[in-house]
């Protein structure tokens, strides 16, 4: 097969991270019961290259299974080259970089899909009575989840009974029988509010689900674009083509191409069944299931040697930080923008488990505007609080933009030091937020609102366009020359290579 590139064909993205060695392809016997899971937790943990499992003991001979598909690395200067590659962009792209291509693409016109006859997602075409879930070698994740989740990486694709809008919608399922699965559907998310929308018609919702699709499609689908905005013509902006789809077996709904396993199907109206526990992206598990919607697979489309990409949430950096916190992060940066604020950069820092954005402020545009520390805060929040964006994330700080926001160490440098424990610290209890934040009240979690916060860390004389002290490092407290031969010597001095965080305020 012809060669597309890592953005919009997954066996391609699998290809380039295997041939930059940020992938291994492991030939030894791999369980799917917790052994895959675990070398994947410690994939994570290592910063370790993606580990593609293609010698199950579980499931039916061929299948194969991708884990940590956006973990990040430890080679020098491509930290991000797993995340990049989701977009076709070079490995030592920066976090800045890729934030302003996607909040770009935004922008930009949307270049709607281009339906095709056939393609490879259609090498194996299975229906009816013949439909068998647990032929795949869906994975035990974690020792305490509550069964095999088979959608972990993965998007939802269902369109609203008038057609109008089409959604790719991130959520996660777990097996519940040979032709069904159980997962939620969260009447916030466009997946819930599609599904209620048949529902309130006491109909079925014709549904279709995605593995190994397109990278940059999977990312566009955990993205909180506004609603009725459709996720596939946005990829299109993004990678400047067309995202081939093709009409799904049983139902009306078109689905990527180039995707590795597509599930097609209904939602039923009101029948549900417990799905649960998990180990979750806020990094804790906890000993309770809830009854969520059954979704039923009346079709399996896939091709051959099927990779199924998985993501073990858990302790961060992993897929719901670094792709998920991402892509709000962009939607994040656009609003504020938008919202003419004096805002430069916004980042959920990943090891914060998408539960803060930080948010770099333009000193000197801040100073023009004359606004006092609530003032700001409050006007970040009526942005932030008041989007889906918001919704998402709980916790808001506020640093100047002499701090290089995705790097944790300077906001935690900027936290200690900027933050002053009796003031700047602005609550919003009557904003709504994501129910499954751990520290939640059983009232909040009820209501669906509170536990909101903005955190200033703004000294008081940077809202009037200065900052007082030097900050005292390498870059800032020795000159050009100095540095230059310092830099220059290192491996005469003994030292090994320069590590590839260096960079400090």
């Amino acid at each position: 097969m012809t060669r597309r590139d890592s953005a919009l064909d997954f066996r391609d993205f699998v290809a380039e991270l295997l041939a930059t060695g940020d992938a291994v392809d492991i030939g030894v016997p791999v369980s799917p019961t917790l052994e895959v899971g675990a070398v994947t937790r410690r994939v994570y943990d290592t910063r370790s290259p993606a580990p593609l499992f293609g010698n199950l003991t579980e499931g039916a001979p061929g299948f194969r299974i991708l884990g940590a598909p956006a973990g990040l690395s430890t080679v020098p200067g491509e930290t991000y080259g797993r995340l990049a590659a989701h977009f076709g962009l070079p490995r030592d792209t920066t976090p800045r970089d890729l934030l302003e291509r996607l909040v770009a693409a935004m922008h930009a016109r949307p270049v709607p899909p281009r339906i095709v006859p056939t393609g490879p997602c259609k090498e194996n075409v299975v229906t009816g009575d013949d439909v068998d879930l647990t032929r795949f070698p869906v994975p035990l994740l974690h020792e305490q989840d509550g069964g095999r989740y088979f959608g972990t990486y993965g998007f939802h694709v269902v369109r609203t009974p008038d057609g109008r809008w089409t959604s790719w919608s991130v959520s996660r399922t777990m097996l519940h029988g040979r032709t069904t699965l159980v997962g939620p559907a969260m009447p916030q998310q466009h997946l819930g509010m599609i599904h209620r929308m048949w529902a309130d018609r006491g109909e079925r919702t014709p549904w279709a689900m995605v593995f190994g699709a397109p990278p940059a499609a999977l990312a566009a689908a955990g993205m909180p674009l506004p609603a009725e905005v459709d996720e596939s013509g946005y990829v299109g902006a993004l990678t400047g083509s067309p995202v081939d789809v093709v009409r799904a077996e049983t139902n009306d709904l078109y689905v990527p191409a180039h995707s590795e396993i597509v599930l097609e199907g209904y939602i039923s109206p009101d029948e549900t069944a417990p799905e649960g526990p998990m180990g979750e992206y806020h990094g804790y598990a906890f000993a309770e299931s809830k009854p969520q919607p059954v979704f039923h697979v009346e079709a399996v489309t896939y091709r051959d040697r099927p990779i199924l990409p998985v993501c073990v949430a858990g302790l961060p950096p992993e897929e719901n930080h670094t792709i998920w916190g991402t892509m709000i992060s962009a939607t994040g940066l656009d609003l504020l923008r938008a919202a003419g604020l004096p805002v430069s950069l916004a980042w959920c820092s990943y090891e914060a488990a998408t539960c803060w954005i930080v948010v770099a402020v333009d000193i000197r545009r801040l100073a023009e505007t004359r606004m006092t520390e609530r003032e700001l805060a409050d006007a970040v929040a009526e942005v932030l609080f008041g989007s889906h964006t918001g919704w998402l994330v709980p916790k808001v700080l506020l640093v100047a933009d002499d701090i290089d926001i995705t790097d944790i160490d300077q906001v935690v440098w900027a936290m200690a030091t900027r933050s002053h424990p009796a003031t700047g610290h602005y609550v919003y209890p009557e904003a709504p937020g994501i129910p499954m934040v751990p520290y939640l009240t059983e009232e909040e979690v009820r209501t669906g609102r509170g536990g909101k916060s903005v955190l200033s860390c703004l000294l008081p004389e940077q809202f009037d366009g200065v900052t007082r002290g030097v900050t005292a490092s390498f870059e800032n407290s020795f000159p050009e020359d100095v540095r230059r031969r310092v830099t220059g010597n290192w491996a005469g001095y003994g030292f090994p290579a320069t590590p590839p965080r260096l960079h400090r305020p």
